[in-house]
C-alpha cells in the first residue's frame, strides 16, 4: 500500500553534487541530495573525498545530513561514504554533530561498509558504528518515511552488482523515481510508471554508441532514456551518469536526442545544478 508524505509546505530541491559515470575526470561521479528546508537526504557519495568538496560548494553542511542511501557497492558510488563517516565521527567526537547518521543500503553494500569502517578508520572514530552511526539493511520493497518523503526501495535486477533504486513521494505528493545507473528492467516498469520526475542514467549519446559501447557496460543512451520516459508516461526526465567527453555541449546534445521520443521537460544537469521539484 502506497504511503503519502505529510504535507509540510516545504519545497523539495534536487541538488546534483556530481553527474558523471565512474571514470570521469572533468566532473564528479553521480550523487545528489534531496533537500527539504534544512533536511537533507543524500543519495550515493561518489568515488572519494571529492564528496566533501562538492558538499561545501553546494553550501550543504554535512552536520545537516542524517540520512544517506547507497544504491550499490561500485567504487564511484561507495568510496565517498567512508569520508562522510570519517567526517561525521570526528564531529561526534567534538560534540558538534547532533543525533544519528543513518546509512541505508542492501545487504551486500552493508557488509562492505561495515568492513570499510572497521578496517580503515581508527577505533576512536569507528566506535560510533552501531551506536550513532547506523548501517540499516533494506530488503527489496522496503518502505520508510524519511526527510518528509515516503520511500519505496527496489532491486533493479542488475546483472553486474546488486543495486537498488527507489520511488519517493515528495511533501507535495509528487512522485520521484530513481532508476539507479543501469537500464530499466521490465519487472520494475509498474513502479516507475507515471513519475512526475524520472531520474535515469544515460552513459552516452546513441550517436556515439559505437565509440562508448554502453550495452557492454550495462548502460543506456540518451535516446533510450527518452524512449523509456515516454513509455512510462513521465512528466519530467532527468538524465545523469554520463561520460565527460563533451561537457560543454552535453546538455544540448543529450536533450536533443532524448526529445526525439519524449516531449516532456528534459533536464541534463551539470555538477552543482539545483532543480526545484
Amino acid at each position: 500500500m502506497e504511503q503519502h508524505a505529510s504535507p509540510t509546505g516545504l519545497p523539495t530541491e534536487l541538488i546534483f553534487l556530481g553527474t558523471g559515470c565512474a571514470m570521469v575526470t572533468k566532473c564528479f561521479n553521480t550523487c545528489f541530495a534531496l533537500k527539504n528546508g534544512e533536511d537533507v537526504f543524500l543519495v550515493d557519495a561518489g568515488g572519494g573525498n571529492g564528496i566533501l568538496r562538492q558538499l561545501e560548494k553546494a553550501g550543504i553542511d554535512i552536520r545537516q545530513i542524517h540520512n544517506l542511501f547507497v544504491t550499490h557497492a561500485h567504487t564511484d558510488h561507495i568510496l565517498g561514504v567512508i569520508w562522510l563517516v570519517r567526517f561525521v565521527a570526528q564531529e561526534m567526537n567534538k560534540e558538534r554533530y547532533r543525533g544519528k547518521f543513518r546509512i541505508f543500503c542492501h545487504d551486500v553494500t552493508a557488509d562492505l561498509l561495515r568492513e570499510f569502517v572497521e578496517t580503515l578508520l581508527p577505533q576512536k572514530l569507528g566506535r560510533h558504528l552501531g551506536e550513532r552511526i547506523l548501517i540499516v539493511t533494506l530488503p527489496d520493497g522496503a518502505q520508510m518515511t524519511c526527510s518528509h518523503m515516503d520511500f519505496t526501495f527496489f532491486d533493479i535486477h542488475s546483472t553486474k552488482a546488486k543495486q537498488y533504486g527507489f520511488t519517493a513521494i515528495l511533501p507535495d505528493h509528487k512522485k520521484l523515481v530513481c532508476l539507479g545507473d543501469e537500464p530499466l528492467c521490465d519487472a520494475n516498469r509498474p513502479l516507475a510508471a507515471n513519475a512526475d520526475w524520472l531520474l535515469t542514467e544515460a552513459f552516452c549519446l546513441d550517436a556515439d554508441r559505437a565509440v562508448f559501447k554502453p550495452a557492454e557496460k550495462h548502460h543506456s543512451t540518451a535516446r533510450d532514456a527518452g524512449i523509456n520516459a515516454a513509455a512510462l508516461n513521465a512528466k519530467n526526465l532527468v538524465i545523469y551518469h554520463t561520460v565527460d567527453n563533451d561537457l560543454k555541449n552535453r546538455r544540448a546534445r543529450y536533450t536533443a536526442e532524448a526529445s526525439q521520443s519524449f516531449h516532456g521537460r528534459i533536464v541534463v544537469p551539470d555538477d552543482l545544478d539545483r532543480i526545484l521539484l
